[in-house]
């Protein structure tokens, strides 16, 4: 008997609910590396609607793939000028085939290798994001790449020995051995923790003593 698509894709499950299939972090180092990136970029667009940040979520790029699934997500990826709402996963044929935009890998012993060959490949050929960045929680190795004419370019770090993110419209660099984001004049972007003990500490100093 035979099918045609649009009864095969009616037979399909409903992909806005297909579960990420993400193994854990590999260690503590990973998982508070990780949640920095979000929670500080969640923070610093707090009044903006129109992102979305992945962390460590699949994302599904074929149907085949909810079947059986040859590619597991990026730890950190990012997408613009979509809807900011919880996703299970990250499905292109649902999201308007919408890929990500910007994507960061934390390399480990296990998955280094294929983050700087395979994972990299796919980023730049298949879905074409404009900028890969990899970085180590444990040797503190960062590299960056921006697509050019289809190919994945290397990005110089500057004097400040950082790198810019035209994406994001921040430089990424190294702070007390975390990877971080630094506004356009050089100024290190702080988590909703680090913003409130700054205002305290500047409350003190004219005198107030703020709420506990």
């Amino acid at each position: 008997m035979s099918i045609t698509a649009q009864q095969l894709a009616e037979l399909m499950p409903d992909a806005t609910q297909v579960e990420s299939d993400e193994p854990e972090m590999e260690s503590s180092l990973h998982y508070v590396q990780l949640a920095l990136l979000v929670s500080c970029l969640e923070w610093l667009w707090r009044d903006r609607n129109d992102f979305f940040i992945g962390a460590n979520l699949t994302i599904y790029f074929n149907r085949q793939q909810l079947k059986n699934k040859d590619f597991r997500g990026p730890d950190f990826f990012l997408i613009k000028e979509t809807e900011k709402r919880s996703r299970k996963s990250w499905v292109t044929w649902e999201e308007e085939g919408k890929y990500p935009d910007l994507i960061i890998e934390l390399l480990s012993e296990s998955t280094s290798e294929i983050d700087k060959t395979v994972k990299k490949d796919l980023y730049q050929s298949r879905f074409r994001t404009p900028e890969y960045f990899w970085f180590s929680p444990d040797t503190f190795e960062l590299a960056g790449f921006r697509l050019s004419q289809g190919k994945y370019e290397e990005i110089i770090n500057n004097d400040s020995d950082k790198m810019w993110s035209e994406t994001l419209g921040l430089y990424l660099g190294i702070y007390q051995q975390q990877l971080r984001y630094f506004t356009p004049e050089g100024k290190l972007v702080l988590t909703p923790e680090e913003t409130a003990e700054l205002l305290a500490a500047q409350l003190k100093a004219l005198g107030v003593e703020p709420d506990v």
